[in-house]
């Protein structure tokens, strides 16, 4: 595999990492999910539209002009498409539920290292006016607002009093 020279190591482990890890969750997943979810990537595929034209358009030349007409009024093809519906809006639900968790998990994953970096800033920061203080250097007037540690619950109830609620379904 041809690695691009603008990634660091530790950059290009993690991708890989990341991948690898992907490919697990996909393989552990129920047996239902992964069908969920190979009906949806199917049914959005331009094979599925190309199969449909050809299945309703024959079917509605057949019965338009054709003999002998098995579906006139079109009442069975109507039938045949809802319960099509149906059960491919189940299908895509499935789907976008997974969606949703893998989604949910990345974004608590992205919270977590944006606090530890929070965290490993705050920490360089005290270390860095310690060397300012040693060499005589004057520290900016905010370093101890910047020293301070962010409590992700402070920045989550600060955005939920400020944030309005969403109105009730």
């Amino acid at each position: 595999m041809n690695e691009p020279h603008d990634l660091n190591g530790a950059l290009a482990t993690n991708i890989h990492r990341l991948a690898a890890r992907q490919r697990r969750v996909e393989a552990e997943a129920p047996w239902s999910e992964r069908l969920a979810g190979r009906i949806t990537a199917f049914t959005g595929s331009m094979i599925f539209v190309a199969l449909h034209l050809t299945f309703f358009g024959g079917w509605i030349v057949w019965n338009l002009w054709l003999s002998p007409k098995f579906d006139p009024t079109f009442v069975v093809l109507a039938m045949m498409a809802s319960v099509e519906a149906i059960f491919l809006s189940t299908f895509v639900l499935i789907s976008q539920n997974r969606m949703a968790a893998q989604a949910q998990a990345r974004a608590d994953l992205d919270l977590h290292i944006n606090l530890l970096a929070e965290h490993e800033l705050s920490r360089l920061t005290a270390l860095v006016r310690q060397v300012a203080e040693r060499v005589g250097v004057e520290p900016p007037d905010d370093i101890a607002e910047i020293e301070r540690d962010v409590r992700a619950e402070d920045v989550l109830d600060t955005l939920d009093r400020v944030t309005p609620a969403p109105p009730d379904a």
